[in-house]
């Protein structure tokens, strides 16, 4: 098969040569080795060029979209995400703000402050996590529990008063690479944003803004569609391993050209590549094994609800079928004095 990417990006390397250098390292030899048939692979795929690197490997993504190293990338992307132009004024350490140890189906996740002062998360997920809706909600309220402590910690240095207003606009941005079911039943939408409002017409800043983003879903929707827009195209370096998607996405907007170069840069040095890609390895089997836990558990909270259902509904039977023969009893009770009236007053005459 044509490795048409070579085209593109001289500097990626032929299977022969990839396996030359492996073979010459004891060490990167034993590593290869460990992995699975199909996964080394994947791997010689990817650094020959016959498939296009998964950006949203978290090594990778955070060399190609480090907000600290090349901020323009993920600047541009969140504006158009928003709407808006946004730039990030710096990267906040996640300081353990987590209201549970939620790491293991996260593959990539940053926390960046804009110029305005917001915040926002920029989450990337394998597996998506059960309950999407109120986990968000829960890590968005303690992100504006955290905002809240700063501005009033930097109020009262400076002797000030706090003010509510102080307290600006917390995103919480979420790409699933595998979507949850919740997502599923909306097989044409795959970008949401979420819209507060009243049923009366109040006007009110809430503050909390959530935008989901399922690639699974966005990439069936553009089978046989060509890339029509800057987000379209950015969701495609995000979801797409297809070089002639690829090369689609380089020859129309050619910013992305020099990200790809950037990654085909990575892959010539082996030694790093490889223990980046061990460790996706590693990171997609806990991935696995929690989201198999994960599933495992909705089952049997299913499982036991339908159980304690049915017999609350046999209870609710019994009464009712005891409650039946009760009235029966009364009745023929009643039958029984009507009848045995009856008998004495004919006997007395």
């Amino acid at each position: 098969m044509e490795n048409r990417l070579r085209n593109y990006f001289p500097l990626i390397r032929e299977r022969k040569e990839v396996l030359k250098e492996i073979g010459e390292s004891s060490g990167l030899q034993a590593l290869f080795r460990s992995w699975m048939p199909e996964r080394q692979e994947e791997f010689l795929d990817f650094c020959t060029g016959m498939k296009g690197v998964k950006i949203l490997y978290d090594s990778f993504f955070k060399e190609i979209m480090s907000p600290e190293y090349t901020p323009g990338r993920l600047n541009h992307f969140l504006s158009l995400l928003l709407g808006k132009k946004v730039v990030i004024r710096q990267v906040l350490p996640n300081e353990g703000g987590r209201i549970a140890d939620e790491n293991t189906l996260l593959v990539t996740d940053i926390l960046v402050e804009f110029e305005d002062g917001s915040l926002a998360d920029v989450e990337i997920q394998k597996l998506g996590y059960a309950f999407p809706g109120e986990r968000s909600a829960c890590y968005a309220a303690d992100l504006l529990l955290r905002q809240y402590k700063r501005a009033r910690d930097k109020r009262n240095r400076e002797k000030g008063k706090f003010s509510y207003k102080d307290i600006k606009n917390v995103y919480v941005i979420v790409l699933f690479e595998k979507s949850p079911v919740e997502f599923h039943s909306m097989e044409k939408e795959y970008l949401h944003k979420s819209d507060w409002s009243f049923d009366t017409g109040l006007e009110l800043d809430l503050l909390q803004n959530f935008i989901f983003i399922t690639l699974d879903i966005f990439q069936k929707n553009m089978e046989n569609k060509s890339i029509e827009n800057e987000l379209e195209a950015w969701l495609m370096f995000y979801s797409t391993q297809d070089p002639e998607r690829i090369i689609e996405l380089i020859n129309k907007y050619p910013m992305f050209r020099q990200m790809y170069g950037d990654v085909y840069e990575v892959c010539r040095n082996m030694e790093k590549v490889m223990g980046m890609f061990s460790e996706e390895l590693r990171e997609m089997d806990r991935n696995t094994v929690q989201y198999m836990i994960d599933e495992m558990q909705a089952t049997i909270d299913a499982q036991a609800a339908a159980l304690e259902e049915e017999k609350k509904k046999h209870e609710e039977e019994m009464q009712e079928l005891i409650a039946a023969q009760a009235a029966a009893l009364d009745k023929a009770m009643k039958r029984i004095e009507e009848l045995e009236r009856k008998n004495s007053s004919e006997s007395a005459e």
